[in-house]
């Protein structure tokens, strides 16, 4: 049995990371130990509970004002306390934090196997998303299995000289944790949500929080102020917890009166209202996926993407952070019933809800055999290649909700 330490600090990670491990802990190849860095302590944890997931040790790192280089080392040093880790097989990764680089630090520099979750995304930019897509490459030197979401983050780490048998294409994890958790949206109950599935207007559900953004968090409230003034049109706005971006947008907001402003929701809410939006409008990575696997159109407030596959099959565009070409390009997804559609029609390039039956393949065949044969990693690839279709197409039960 192969007793593999998760290092997981933020929401997403828990999200992406939740059906994994229910999935390990029914497994008797696997014995899963979550470590929780506490990077976002309250959201992770609350996250994880959604699932039935408790977290094994708590390293409780953060501190007011601190730095990403003062994260770092608390988490190394927290690792670095915990008995548990002496015993661990591999230590799993996910994604691009803070948690992430720790946890493949503290791996390298003790001679544990690196698995990384999430392997392969580059932006081309090391300074965009900052500091994401530098500790994601850096992650990718010193990981021993690289599991990619799709063919592109496959080729990014053949070209960046890893070698093709640690790597295996497996889709992406949030389309496993949607598929879980769309039967189970109504068990959240929200007053504001109700209201907002009664209103018979365009949703818009809109978010910002990336520090790329913060410089046009000015233009960014604009634009949804202008948005919410188009005809049957309400924004919902899910506020970050960070000060200097409720402190942009709230005075240019919240007075508005077809806007209505959300403090963080639970997952299981936000993915109901994500359920009943008719636009997605965001920065967030999860928005980038999760929103092509409904079937909504998914505007990204950014410059560039690390996420490049919906934009090629069309199920989401690049907006990024100008004021008109905001507003113009929600104008044109709500006026053309043709642009909508088309949208729609692009489907899911991130997986097929099956994602961590191949994580759990590619883990079993790495370690039994020191690397993935040939034939294993042809046949993840394959059935990984073509675009699902969005879950709105193929779910009765998205239908009943709606």
């Amino acid at each position: 049995m192969l007793k593999l330490g998760f290092v997981i600090g933020t929401r997403p990670e828990a999200i992406k990371c939740a059906i994994p491990i229910i999935e390990m802990r029914k497994d008797e190849r696997f014995d899963p130990i979550l470590i929780s860095t506490g990077q976002h302590n309250e959201m992770l944890h609350s996250t994880l509970s959604v699932f039935g997931i408790t977290a094994d040790a708590d390293l409780k790192v953060m501190r007011e004002r601190q730095t990403i280089s003062g994260v770092t080392h608390r988490i190394l040093d927290g690792l670095s306390k915990l008995p548990v880790m002496q015993e661990i097989d591999a230590i799993v990764v996910h994604g691009d934090t803070a948690s992430t680089v720790a946890g493949a630090l503290f791996g390298f520099q003790n001679k544990i196997p690196v698995i990384h979750i999430e392997a392969g995304l580059r932006s081309g930019n090391p300074y965009s998303p900052f500091p994401e897509e530098g500790n994601r490459r850096l992650v990718s030197q010193i990981s021993s299995l690289h599991l990619a979401p799709t063919v592109g983050n496959y080729l990014n780490l053949l070209h960046e000289g890893i070698s093709a048998d640690s790597i295996a294409i497996i889709g992406n994890t949030v389309i496993d944790a949607l598929h879980w958790s769309i039967p189970k949206v109504n068990q959240f109950n929200n007053t504001v949500l109700d209201d907002i599935e009664r209103d018979s207007s365009r949703i818009i559900l809109a978010s910002t929080h990336r520090r790329e953004s913060w410089s046009k968090l000015t233009q960014i409230a604009e634009a949804l102020a202008d948005v919410a003034s188009l005809p049957n049109v309400r924004v919902v706005v899910t506020l970050h917890k960070n000060p200097i971006i409720r402190d942009a947008l709230l005075p240019l907001l919240q007075k508005h009166p077809n806007i209505t402003l959300l403090e963080p929701l639970p997952y299981l809410g936000f993915v109901r209202l994500m359920l009943r939006a008719d636009v997605i409008l965001s920065d967030s990575s999860g928005a980038e996926e999760e929103g092509p696997a409904l079937g909504k159109p998914t505007l990204i407030l950014r410059e560039i993407t690390e996420r490049p596959e919906a934009i090629f099959s069309n199920s989401a565009k690049l907006v990024g952070n100008d004021r008109m070409e905001i507003v113009n390009s929600v104008r044109e997804v709500l006026s053309n019933k043709e642009v909508y559609d088309r949208f729609v029609a692009g489907g899911c390039p991130y997986g097929d809800g099956k994602s961590t039956h191949r994580i759990l393949d590619a883990i079993d065949q790495f370690f039994n055999r020191g690397c993935l044969s040939g034939k294993e990693i042809n046949r993840l690839k394959q059935s990984s290649l073509t675009p699902a279709p969005s879950l709105t197409k193929i779910s009765p039960l998205i239908s009943s909700i709606l």
